[in-house]
């Protein structure tokens, strides 16, 4: 029996034709919603409502709009179909239909839903090199924090011949905010990264400013010591040479 009703559940949404669209805004950025359903005949009102209790306004067959006191100078209607709600607050999230009652029906009739969920800027973000270890000429280890005003993460990267990675990968976190806290390496760059669905800020830095590229092998003592030698035996030939030519030239 219970698969008879989901199957007939699923029968009815598909009939329906509704699909729920989940929509991000930021705070204070106009909000388009919009139906493309054609209208049914005997057309009584259009409703737009928000969680599906409050009408944000009524359109009349006559092109008249019934706005509700709490919306008045909020809403625009840049076409028959759709409306523009102004400057959006965290406050206005919620579930948004559009809704047609007709002669002929006897309830309403869904024509678009959309699940708007309203965010604000997420804060400036920073990212801190607490302190560097080098353990030999070829390699060294950075140990940052990217940090928010809410929250921070730690993590560790190791550089060995300017060829660096990230300890145990990419670390992230979601705020008490509800946004995305990450820190991680994009070539030779660590990007900390604060972001939410509608906005993000980054503060970065590249390793080399911290792990430089190391000299070249300075001569060991082994082989300063053969070069010494070698100039030497060159100047002791050069001197033996020269003494045998001078008395050379003397006896003839």
């Amino acid at each position: 029996m219970s698969l008879f009703v989901i199957l007939g559940l699923l029968v009815c949404i598909q009939a329906q034709g509704i699909i729920v669209t989940p929509v991000f805004v930021l705070k204070g950025r106009d909000l388009l919603l919009k139906f493309d359903a054609d209208l049914p005949e005997g057309v009584l009102f259009v409703d737009w409502k928000i969680n599906k209790t409050v009408t944000l306004v009524r359109f009349l067959p006559s092109g008249k709009q019934n706005v509700h006191k709490d919306f008045t100078g909020r809403l625009e209607f840049p076409e028959k179909n759709s409306v523009t709600l102004k400057n959006p607050q965290e406050a206005d999230s919620g579930v948004y239909t559009a809704e047609v009652v007709t002669e002929t029906t006897t309830g309403d009739k869904q024509l678009a839903e959309y699940k708007v969920t309203v965010q604000g800027p997420v804060s400036p973000v920073e990212l801190i090199v607490d302190r560097v270890d080098s353990n030999s000429s070829e390699s060294c280890d950075l140990h940052v924090t990217c940090r928010t005003h809410n929250s921070h993460i730690n993590s560790t990267f190791r550089c060995v011949n300017r060829v660096c990675s990230q300890e145990g990968g990419e670390r992230s976190e979601v705020t008490t905010s509800g946004a995305s806290l990450q820190v991680y390496l994009l070539n030779s760059t660590i990007i900390c990264n604060h972001s939410n669905q509608v906005h993000w800020t980054q503060n970065f830095n590249t390793t080399e400013h911290f792990c430089p590229e190391h000299p070249g092998p300075v001569l060991s003592a082994l082989l300063l010591r053969t070069v010494v030698v070698s100039v030497g035996l060159i100047i002791m030939v050069s001197a033996v040479i020269t003494v045998h030519l001078v008395d050379f030239k003397k006896h003839q």
